[in-house]
């Protein structure tokens, strides 16, 4: 059987002009990058500002599992099964991390034959966005830690220095650090941080950002500091905000790559849903649904954490209108989540699979609450039953929901036909009521509470002391309005990553908060959840080469 990287390297490529000719663009329209990526040009994007919206489509999953789920791979080979129906669609992506690339996660290019292509540029660098989010991230540290050095004008207590430098690379040794030791000229002993370059907030600004001026507020709204009365200080008081957008420029404008079957995709932005708000760009979003009649989108892991933040975070800001839900599961995950071993997962268990499939149910049941249809799809293996499909579409289909099986990692945009067919009955069929889970005037508990609540299926929150004060200080500056970012393990409904299925007689337990003023969201920290994850003890950077003809072997 070939791997995901020997699929994605025999592939034939279309240039990536005839790419863009099907969304109606030129050669102008385009910032040309080789000759198979592509930037949208801020002309581009003007041109098409005034033409009806397509339908938009969210595609999201069950928590996570060893066994896989296959949400990007479901994406990429439902865009292609559209562009087989002869429909207009195109894809809406993230962008891959370096870290889980070479970690334990691998990259975020799809599987089979179901893949953005091209596979490795896309994983490995791609268009340099990432490097200019990690940039303008650490200019604004640098320019922090030179005011303090060069006297300290602003008056910032730096025992309260809240901005943190960034690395798109798991590292653990560096969560914690000291700088400025040496000699005076090497700057002001304190203790800092790192997140990694997908937590950063610059990451969020660049994802719900509008447009070049939009950014620009919004950099300058980030606060860095508090001085010694407690007062905000922001990127604009230390006048770092040109800098940054110089360097964002470019990372700005929406990339352009295809599909194994050359089907368009545009791939903005990287913030993962279990510590960040885990969707890809506002702009490359809206754009996308000024192009094409249906577009197909994602969000970060499982539903308790990606698909809410779309709803309540990128919708509400943006004002966005998602038309359909497609919930990704896969039988040997719900068999997983029912206690069998991922060893044994390839035996029929309709027992295991009756035990684990409460996990899909909360998640349906989530979903509706934001009055949107959904489709469940099981992500098909061979190793899969008669009997065990049968058993979840029966269920899935009692709950209101429609079901189609998806073979997209097998068979492309063929595997995909049943799938993409629900989904146009759905979207002709049933209407979509979108509103989001909670109120803006809602306090920032009642909100954390909320989510916790309907969506994780706890029986409350509790609060460490720090954080009770962190949300008090929030409220009283004026950030009560804001939506929260709930940081939570990804592999359950709880902040225990061992509890699966669909675990009761839990809280969800809170122990820091912070605002990310220019983002317009409230950071929330759950459990032992970590903003800068560290390499496994086996991590895939072990299995990656490059030979003797310069072809990158191992990436997947």
């Amino acid at each position: 059987m070939k791997t995901d990287i020997e699929i994605a390297q025999e592939a034939k490529l279309e240039p990536i002009v005839k790419v863009a000719e099907q969304l109606g663009l030129t050669e102008d329209d385009l910032e040309l990058y080789g000759r198979y990526k592509a930037k949208l040009g801020d002309a581009c994007l003007s041109s098409i500002k005034d033409r009806p919206d397509g339908k938009l489509v969210l595609v999201t999953a069950i928590n996570p599992t060893p066994a896989g789920e296959g949400k990007t791979t479901t994406t990429v080979g439902l865009g292609q099964a559209f562009a087989k129906l002869g429909k207009k669609a195109v894809i809406a992506l993230r962008e891959p991390s370096l870290g889980p690339c070479f970690g334990i996660k691998g990259g975020a290019a799809g599987g089979g034959y179901a893949q953005v292509v091209p596979m490795e540029d896309l994983n490995l660098h791609f268009t340099g966005d990432f490097h200019a989010i990690t940039s303008a991230n650490n200019l604004l540290a640098a320019i922090l830690d030179n005011h303090i050095h060069q006297g300290n004008a602003l008056g910032i207590d730096t025992r309260q220095v809240v901005w943190k430098r960034c690395l798109d690379m798991n590292d653990r040794a560096l969560r914690n650090v000291v700088i400025g030791l040496g000699a005076k000229t090497d700057g002001f002993v304190r203790e800092d941080h790192f997140v990694i370059t997908v937590a950063s907030e610059i990451m969020a600004i660049l994802c719900l950002a509008e447009d070049m001026q939009d950014l620009k507020r919004r950099l300058g709204r980030i606060i860095v500091a508090y001085d010694y009365e407690g007062k905000p200080v922001t990127a604009a008081d230390l006048k770092a905000v040109g800098a940054m957008a110089a360097l964002l420029k470019d990372a700005l404008l929406p990339n352009l790559i295809q599909t194994l079957e050359h089907t368009p995709a545009l791939v903005h932005g990287g913030p993962f849903a279990n510590i960040a708000h885990g969707c890809n760009s506002v702009r490359a979003t809206k754009a996308a649904l000024k192009m094409a009649d249906y577009v197909i989108t994602e969000a970060g892991f499982g539903a308790d954490l990606g698909a809410e933040k779309f709803f309540d975070i990128k919708c509400r800001i943006g004002n966005l209108k998602p038309d359909a839900v497609v919930l990704v599961a896969t039988v040997r995950a719900l068999k997983y989540n029912g206690g069998v071993a991922k060893a044994d997962l390839s035996g029929e268990n309709l027992e295991a699979l009756k035990k684990g499939i409460v996990n899909l149910e909360k998640h349906i049941e989530s979903i509706q609450k934001y009055n949107v249809p959904i489709v469940v799809t099981l992500n098909s293996f061979v190793t899969d039953t008669q009997a065990e499909t049968e058993f979840v579409r029966g269920f899935c289909e009692k709950r209101g929901c429609e079901f189609a099986l998806s073979t997209v990692w097998e068979h492309g945009g063929e595997g995909g036909i049943e799938l993409a067919n629900q989904v146009l009955y759905t979207l002709e069929n049933k209407e979509s009521y979108f509103s989001p889970l909670y109120e803006d005037a809602m306090s920032l508990k009642e909100k954390i509470e909320t989510v916790a609540k309907e969506i994780y299926g706890a029986d409350g929150v509790t609060y460490a002391p720090a954080a009770l004060r962190q949300l008090q200080k929030l409220e009283e500056l004026g950030f009560g309005s804001c939506p929260v970012c709930i940081a939570k393990n990804q592999y359950s409904l709880s902040d225990d990553p061992s509890l699966l299925g669909r675990p009761t007689g839990f809280e969800i337990n809170v122990r820091e908060a912070y605002v990310s003023a220019g983002a317009g969201f409230v950071v929330v920290l759950t459990g032992a959840v970590m903003t800068m994850p560290g390499l496994p003890k086996q991590p895939a950077a072990f299995g990656i080469d490059v030979d003797e003809s310069g072809r990158i072997t191992g990436l997947f």
